[in-house]
């Protein structure tokens, strides 16, 4: 047998708009002994999952529970689930993800009608209801944080108009939740997925997703038509949730007190977001979106004071990705992997249009934290100057460090 070398990952600072570092809690959790998928004490484990979703998602939803997979196996199976042949659905598009849900949604059999943005900003609201009602599509498929471009839509007024119109509101809140407000009962979104690989910091394979009453009716309809309770056979066949493994209703009885099986759980999967919920919970909410919020303005401080461009709109500026523009004298890519090689330290490029023209730096979740921080202004400024750039040396990091010591002021102040 050949000789494998031993596996031993390299420690890296990743700064990626995900995947990002794990909780090392979420690491420890994932090494706890297997249990069986109906042990009482894994259904318990399951049932607490359920309810500190609730509580992330900001949602008073029966239904809160993560489907296996990763990210996408979210957004397929709300899709697949609801979207009929023929359905048309409105997809409002401002980066690559906004594609993606045109694809998922065309493969569903959706006639789908598409809003194009100029990338780096978002759509106005109004923009959007109004093509809702000229439309009427029976489903709005949206992203919340569009990780290309680093931008996040308003969705609020959007929520509101599909309510009052009886129109299904999904979600991507893969990129923000459990780092910036997702209010689903708020904003009236009546399907939202998330992904545990950002802000959640757990290992990327599974996609925590919430959907209300709205959407279970649409479920219970499809299923009563699939199994010929109402309609004829050719009728039963087009209506069917063309998948097993993502068909909403059957995971509903999964995971609901019927306990059915449908598929072999991911244990340690589901111990590792039961004791991310847990940090965040511990960490609370509010007290996170301003840790994240505190970590982009420092970065964003350092960057500026490098003399580095921010790409998109500040107004809608998503807060855990921050893009920069690449300087016109240095190579993008050498740039990234000098990164990785010589300092630990990963950030991202982009897609499409913006590929070569923009770096990504993620501050999401565990990876959003004061020493990541100072050490990728640190390394990329002395890549920068590696490669010929004229850079106010310490400029960056100094810009950075006022921003946290002014916060520290201020929490001084505040305990006085």
């Amino acid at each position: 047998m050949k000789n494998y070398r031993p596996l031993s990952p390299s420690s890296r600072t990743i700064m990626t708009p995900g995947p990002v570092e794990a909780e090392p809690r979420v690491l420890r959790a994932m090494s706890y002994p297997v249990l069986g998928q109906f042990d009482p004490e894994f259904t318990q484990l399951m049932n607490e999952s359920m309810e500190m979703l609730r509580e992330v998602f900001c949602t008073a939803n029966e239904w809160a529970f993560p489907v296996d997979g990763t990210s996408r196996s979210g957004l397929e199976a709300v899709l697949v689930s609801l979207i009929v042949p023929g359905d048309v659905v409105l997809v409002p598009i401002f980066g690559r993800f906004g594609l993606l849900l045109v694809e998922i949604a065309e493969r569903c059999g959706a006639e789908v009608i598409t809003l194009q943005q100029e990338w780096g900003s978002v759509f106005d609201p109004e923009v959007i209801i109004q093509s809702i009602h000229r439309h009427k599509p029976s489903l709005v498929a949206v992203v919340h944080g569009e990780t290309s471009t680093g931008q996040m839509q308003p969705l609020g007024e959007v929520g509101t108009a599909c309510r009052e119109l009886d129109i299904l509101l999904v979600t991507d809140a893969v990129a923000t939740l459990g780092g910036t407000p997702v209010e689903t009962d708020e904003w009236k979104l009546d399907a939202v997925i998330g992904g545990t690989q950002k802000c959640l910091s757990i290992p990327s394979g599974l996609a925590p997703i919430t959907y209300n009453d709205r959407v279970e009716r649409r479920l219970k309809q499809r299923r009563s038509v699939e199994k010929g309770l109402q309609n004829s056979e050719a009728e039963s066949s087009h209506l069917r949730i063309n998948s097993n493994y993502l068909d909403l209703s059957q995971l509903q009885d999964y995971w609901g007190p019927s306990r059915l099986n449908h598929h072999t759980e991911a244990t340690s999967m589901q111990y590792g977001l039961h004791e991310g919920l847990q940090v965040i919970l511990e960490e609370g909410l509010q007290a996170r979106f301003a840790r994240h919020k505190l970590n982009e303005e420092a970065l964003v401080a350092g960057l500026q004071a490098m003399g580095l461009q921010l790409y998109g709109d500040k107004t809608s500026k998503l807060p855990v990705v921050t893009c920069v523009q690449i300087p016109s004298s240095v190579n993008g890519e050498f740039t990234r992997q000098m990164l990785l090689n010589h300092f630990g330290v990963e950030i991202a490029g982009s897609f499409g249009p913006l590929q070569g023209k923009i770096w990504r730096i993620g501050t999401m979740g565990y990876s959003c934290r004061k020493t990541n921080i100072l050490q990728v202004l640190m390394a990329l400024e002395a890549v920068l100057i590696h490669q010929g750039m004229k850079l106010p040396a310490g400029e960056g990091v100094q810009a950075a460090l006022h921003r946290y010591t002014r916060e520290d002021s201020i929490i001084q102040q505040a305990m006085r």
